[in-house]
């Protein structure tokens, strides 16, 4: 079984909104529905789990119901960050889910994940056990120096990659690495991939895209209605 398990555990104290960014509306639906639906649609997706801030369950599942998101079947509260958020996610679904299902761990404020990624993540998974989606580093690197605001140090950009997600391990690797993580006193890695290379394990890259986009300004928002827009203009020729 494939399982999407969307990660919303997230205040998104950075928008400077009341409402949490998962939540906020978009063109008559919140940025999490966006996501859940492109899940949805992936016929090779089976399942959808949700980590989700605490308090706000039961809108989630009225969201589920109202825009048919059948595939959604079990919701989970988030813990203090996204490490901890990830693994309460993770125990929930060993109470219903074989070890060797495979996890495709994503960000709810990512919306405008294609088929094509999660076909590539799924495949990518399959093939080596892991999958992390990426995209090229096309912009000039420079090292922070002592003083933040200068720079004394050029990194090459062809040897870094840009992480997305969906980020897709099967169920088992994930489960060791965070009681691994626990182990060793990590408590606060960014992300199921940062977690997998300071455990001191191997990761393999998927291709992502720039549309792929994280919801987490104001301006990000803008710039995902204009995607929204691009899409309505696609169909429209």
């Amino acid at each position: 079984m494939n399982i999407a398990m969307i990660i919303a555990g997230g205040k998104g104290v950075r928008m400077n909104q009341d409402i949490p960014k998962q939540f906020l509306s978009i063109q008559d639906r919140p940025v999490i529905v966006y996501t859940m639906q492109a899940f949805q649609r992936h016929p090779e997706i089976d399942a959808i789990s949700v980590v989700c801030i605490d308090g706000w369950q039961e809108i989630l599942w009225a969201y589920a119901r109202q825009f048919n998101i059948t595939k959604m079947r079990w919701v989970t509260a988030g813990g203090e960050n996204g490490q901890q958020s990830i693994y309460n996610g993770l125990v929930a679904l060993k109470e219903h889910c074989a070890v060797s299902d495979m996890v495709l761990v994503h960000d709810a404020i990512r919306p405008n994940v294609s088929q094509e990624i999660i076909s590539n993540c799924i495949a990518e998974c399959r093939l080596h056990g892991s999958a992390i989606t990426v995209i090229p580093c096309a912009e000039a690197m420079l090292l922070r120096s002592a003083d933040p605001d200068s720079s004394r140090e050029v990194i090459a950009r062809e040897s870094l990659a840009r992480t997305q997600t969906p980020q897709a391990f099967p169920l088992e690797k994930l489960l060791w690495a965070h009681e691994e993580a626990g182990k060793r006193g990590i408590s606060n890695s960014i992300a199921s991939c940062t977690l997998m290379v300071e455990l001191g394990e191997k990761v393999y890259f998927c291709p992502g895209s720039e549309k792929n986009i994280k919801i987490t300004t104001t301006e990000d928002i803008e710039i995902f209605k204009a995607l929204l827009m691009a899409k309505k203009d696609e169909w429209l020729k």
